[in-house]
């Protein structure tokens, strides 16, 4: 069964505890609170763990060469560029690809035009502002980012889909 199976099956049986209609109001007995969020907690443990599991299948799949920030973000940086690295309040411009675990591409500068963001002021992905700090002009870099650096829970909502791990291909073609 898929995580998102058990995830599921492990909401709907939180979720009938909770409304258990065979008896009166008065006589309901509710689950204990924390008991609640320990099976929330243990739920979302097992599919981080899976998370982690996937991407760590597929970076040895491609044989790939990555580090590992203390966020989660994974990065192979292909050439540092030139110059000094980006730094907050900067605007940077890139070239892009944008791929999900299975490979399948969702969004490209050529296709969608280049990105151009000022870093630390939002509007991208977390893991995007996180990795272009390693970055300086020219720069080019392959980050992997599990869906809490990435669009979360929710996607968004139009081609990466829920608790995506996405994969940024990126070249930073300009500072300013």
């Amino acid at each position: 069964m898929s995580y998102r199976g058990l995830f599921f099956l492990l909401l709907m049986t939180i979720m009938a505890t909770l409304i258990s209609c065979s008896r009166d109001q008065d006589e309901r007995v509710l689950p204990d609170p924390a008991e609640v969020r320990e099976a929330f907690a243990l739920s979302n443990q097992y599919l981080l763990e899976l998370e982690e599991q996937a991407i760590d299948d597929m970076v040895n799949r491609y044989g790939w060469e990555m580090e590992t920030t203390g966020s989660g973000l994974r990065h192979m940086i292909l050439d540092v560029g030139e110059g000094e690295k980006a730094s907050y309040g900067q605007r940077v411009v890139l070239d892009y690809e944008i791929y999900l675990i299975t490979g399948d591409p969702v969004y490209s500068s050529s296709v969608d035009g280049q990105l151009e963001f000022t870093v630390g002021r939002g509007g991208v992905e977390r893991g995007l502002e996180e990795g272009i700090l390693m970055l300086a002009r020219g720069g080019e870099a392959v980050f992997i980012m599990p869906h809490h650096l990435a669009h979360g829970v929710p996607g968004d909502g139009y081609k990466i889909p829920r608790r995506a791990t996405i994969i940024y291909r990126v070249e930073v073609l300009e500072i300013i």
